[in-house]
């Protein structure tokens, strides 16, 4: 831990008050993620003397509120606090939302109202239905779960999705895509309040990365092959992961690993993944070359050499044809080691 942190001037030296609202049938995952975010973040900022987060689990009337997983989870009732005292509201999501919206019109009553006099309100996963609901979301740009993306916009044209965003931040109303990506989000409002130090400090203790706002598909390229390729190429898929930096990823050599022959693995593999494996490789290399330009300071062709991209040039090719920006102007737009990472 370092003793010399930044903390932003506009930071505000008094407790913060977020609200997680629960409601029956909720994931219960979505709350604990920012909850566990916030905690952590309590801690580290009493150790340099600051007030941090008072956090509080609401629901409309209070008491026991049965989550999806059947996890009872204690609440305080919404009538306890003044929402012109409220810092950050937050809303989980379920898989059966529109019926949770559809008995709760009080509490969507509520929350329309809340939102215009706390300093932020945000949605994980299928939260971003509630705050659809209230009105909060009309002609915003907003991420859910990959899932329920159509559905949202089927019930409210008016919205952008972004399919890709871990989260989306519109003004004072942020949106995050599924489950844990409730982290993410709880990460860059803590990043905000208190600076990229303290964000860090709980990123390492939770053993999750600091996220940047924007440009991050849901999806990472592996679990994208796993859900489209099923079972049989999983066990591949995790070797290629652990030795991209090899210059020896051929068809052939796939194909021995996946115990096939190389001209009928060739076929089963683009049948079964939609790609061929020569694209599967790069796009693997592209996602590692991502997250080091996100994560670390290494030089350009440092990490074309460790992410089995070659060299720089070659890496830039590979950047533009997938994603039409070079290495340099990604690192701009996505690395916390710059400048503006934040909105």
């Amino acid at each position: 831990m370092t003793n010399t942190v930044q903390i932003p001037p506009e930071a505000v030296y008094q407790k913060r008050l977020v609200l997680f609202l629960a409601f029956p049938g909720m994931c219960m995952l979505d709350l604990a993620g920012p909850q566990t975010v916030f905690w952590s973040a309590c801690r580290w900022l009493g150790e340099r003397g600051l007030p941090g987060y008072d956090r509080r689990t609401v629901s409309l009337a209070g008491g026991p509120v049965q989550t999806l997983e059947g996890v009872p989870m204690h609440t305080l009732p919404l009538s306890d606090f003044d929402p012109t005292q409220v810092d950050t509201i937050i809303v989980p999501g379920s898989p059966w939302i529109e019926q949770a919206i559809a008995q709760s019109q009080e509490l969507m009553e509520w929350l329309r109202a809340a939102a215009g006099q706390a300093r932020r309100t945000a949605s994980v996963c299928s939260g971003a239905f509630m705050l659809a609901q209230a009105g909060l979301l009309n002609g915003k740009r907003a991420a859910t779960h990959w899932g329920m993306s159509d559905r949202l916009v089927e019930l409210h044209p008016t919205i952008e999705i972004d399919r890709d965003a871990i989260f989306v931040r519109q003004g004072n109303i942020w949106t995050s895509a599924g489950v844990t990506a409730g982290i993410d989000l709880s990460l860059a409002m803590v990043e905000m309040d208190y600076g990229r130090q303290i964000a860090l400090e709980v990123a390492r203790e939770l053993v999750v990365f600091v996220k940047r706002p924007g440009g991050q598909a849901q999806f990472s390229s592996l679990l994208r092959a796993q859900i489209k390729g099923g079972e049989g190429f999983d066990e591949l898929h995790l070797w290629l992961t652990a030795n991209l930096a090899s210059d020896k990823l051929t068809v052939e050599v796939m194909a021995q690993k996946a115990n096939m022959s190389p001209r009928n693995f060739a076929r089963v593999y683009k049948e079964k993944t939609g790609r061929t494996p020569a694209k599967a490789v790069e796009l693997f290399r592209l996602e590692a070359a991502r997250r080091m330009l996100e994560e670390s300071e290494r030089q350009l062709d440092q990490i074309a050499v460790l992410c089995g991209l070659g060299d720089e040039n070659r890496m830039r090719v590979t950047f533009q044809r997938n994603l039409g920006v070079s290495p340099s102007e990604y690192r701009q737009r996505f690395s916390g080691h710059t400048a503006g990472a934040l909105e």
